[in-house]
C-alpha cells in the first residue's frame, strides 16, 4: 500500500476505470464490496495506488484541489490517446526546464492529470 493515496470521488467510476485501464495500463488490486456494484475500486498504476469511489453526486463546480501526475514512458504517444478515451487535452507537451516533458490532461470526469516523462540527460 502507498503511504499517500489520491482517491478520486465519482459518479462515473466505470467511465474512470477503463480510461486509467486503458490509459495507464491500471490493475484493480482492491473491491469492495468484492461482489456487485463497487463502492471501491483499488487500481495499481506502476508502483502507486488511486482509488475510485462511487457516489452519487460528488459535486461540481469548485476549482480542482488536487492534480494527479503520472509517469509515463511516452508522452507523446499517450497524449495521442487521451480523447479516444474520453479525456481531454489541455496543453502541451513540453520539455520543462527540471529535465521533465509534460502534457496537461483532464480524465473524463474533468479532475486535471499530468502526464510527465523523465528528459534524457545529454
Amino acid at each position: 500500500m502507498s503511504t499517500i493515496q489520491p482517491v478520486i470521488l465519482t459518479a462515473a467510476q466505470d467511465v474512470l476505470l477503463g480510461f486509467y485501464t486503458k490509459l495507464f495500463g491500471a490493475e484493480e488490486i482492491f473491491r469492495v464490496p468484492a461482489e456487485g456494484p463497487a463502492f471501491y475500486l483499488g487500481l495499481r498504476i506502476g508502483d502507486t495506488e488511486l482509488g475510485l469511489v462511487a457516489r452519487e453526486n460528488p459535486g461540481t463546480g469548485a476549482p480542482p484541489r488536487i492534480l494527479l501526475s503520472i509517469g509515463v514512458d511516452d508522452v507523446d504517444a499517450t497524449l495521442a490517446r487521451v480523447e479516444a478515451l474520453g479525456g481531454s487535452v489541455s496543453g502541451g507537451p513540453n520539455d520543462m526546464p527540471w529535465g521533465q516533458r509534460v502534457a496537461h490532461i483532464k480524465d473524463p470526469d474533468g479532475n486535471p492529470v499530468n502526464l510527465t516523462q523523465p528528459i534524457p540527460a545529454p
